[in-house]
């Protein structure tokens, strides 16, 4: 399954699930709409349309339009019977949302945890917490329909599993999928966290782009990839690693081990430890914030020295993949106007002019949430995609 919306197929669709796309994407509203459309027979139609009412997919409601005669009777998805979930795990956090199918946050749920406990303590209290908020929704757990989860380091999409993450020691390769099916009986997918905020900002913010690039200035640096309205991972799922791109000449070491990596140049950790050996107290990207919005002279040009930085390895990226919309978010970004100004200084300097013609290079819209969001975003995909609907019609697990 990728993590991209099932859109129309490309074929004339025939199965319940892609006639619930058609239904979904509004480009049918209507059983006479279905039919001429995909050129059903209207009992075939029936019968598509009947299932998918008869499993709480859709709901027919007689308030069509009418050009004489008895009036059409309107589709709608039915969405809030059913429930996702979408889980962001970072390094010192831990968010769960409950989302219905149409998108909607039924509630969220913020607390502090640190993924370095592992993967049973970590879960373990992902699961509380999904229970108690669906049980404070008055949802049964059975009914949830899938769970995302992105998680702070590299992912195999096809598995679910981490490799190798850097800040997660004993997670990997960790079945995080099994977890949740053996609780839950729902299927889990599992993807970086810059990714599923790309995600979200996409479908949230700037659902009129379709070459997105999403850049997380935290304590690291990535890049979540959106091209043609969906989610590149790559060959293996590292596409998107710019944080350790070298930057400049100089010889930051990092934690990858080698010297220069952007992250080690501009990320809000290496930026801490440069205020602190300043005198000042700094031991994270917060702190660096915190010193920002004071007005600490050494912190605001560090910042913007850092969005410069981030801005050249960005410039590459824009000559190469000529996104419509860059979208910044992280920690970072909470001081947006001076990370910023450093990052479109270097991209419209050092970028072909045809490339910028159109760019635009903005914060974030969806904030601390962008993970948890695009989890459950993921979650919502998943569960609508014609092949999954078509599963559950079927009586197949989920």
């Amino acid at each position: 399954m990728s993590g991209a919306p099932d859109h129309l197929p490309a074929a004339v669709p025939s199965s319940p699930g892609e006639v619930l796309a058609l239904l979904r994407t509004g480009a049918a509203e209507t059983r006479a709409d279905i039919s001429r459309l995909t050129g059903l027979a209207r009992s075939t139609v029936s019968q598509r349309v009947d299932a998918l009412i008869a499993h709480g997919f859709l709901a027919e409601e007689a308030d069509g339009g009418s050009t004489g005669g008895r009036p059409p009777r309107r589709l709608r998805l039915r969405t809030r019977e059913h429930a996702v979930a979408g889980v962001d795990l970072g390094a010192s956090h831990c968010r769960v949302a409950l989302m219905d199918i149409g998108g909607e946050t039924l509630a969220l749920r913020e607390d502090p945890l640190s993924i370095a406990d592992g993967p049973q303590a970590v879960l373990g209290h992902v699961e509380r917490t999904l229970r108690a908020l669906l049980e404070e929704s008055g949802r049964d757990a059975g009914g949830l329909q899938s769970i995302g989860v992105g998680v702070p380091g590299p992912v195999e999409f096809s598995t679910g599993r981490p490799v190798d993450p850097p800040i997660m020691p004993g997670w990997h390769q960790f079945p995080i999928p099994e977890f949740f099916a053996e609780r839950f009986g729902a299927r889990a997918l599992v993807d970086n966290d810059v990714n599923v905020m790309a995600l979200a900002e996409q479908r949230r913010a700037f659902p009129d782009t379709r070459y997105l690039l999403y850049i997380k200035v935290g304590t690291g640096i990535g890049c979540g990839i959106v091209a043609d309205s969906r989610l590149h991972r790559g060959a293996q799922g590292s596409a998107g690693d710019i944080g350790h791109i070298r930057v400049g000449d100089t010889e930051d070491p990092c934690r990858c081990g080698n010297t220069g990596c952007l992250e080690a140049v501009a990320g809000g950790a290496a930026l801490a430890r440069r205020l602190s050996a300043l005198g000042l107290e700094a031991t994270s990207g917060s702190d660096v914030v915190r010193l920002v919005k004071s007005g600490n002279r050494d912190a605001v040009r560090m910042v913007r020295e850092a969005g410069r930085s981030v801005g050249e390895v960005l410039a590459g990226l824009v000559n190469f993949f000529n996104p419509d919309t860059v979208v910044v978010g992280g920690a970072l970004a909470a001081v947006h106007d001076q990370l910023l100004a450093g990052v479109r200084e270097a991209v419209y300097r050092r970028s072909h002019p045809l490339a910028t013609h159109v760019l635009r290079i903005e914060p974030s819209r969806t904030g601390e949430n962008a993970a948890a969001i695009g989890a459950g975003i993921l979650a919502v995909e998943h569960a609508l995609s014609p092949r999954q609907v078509d599963r559950v019609l079927s009586g197949a697990v989920r």
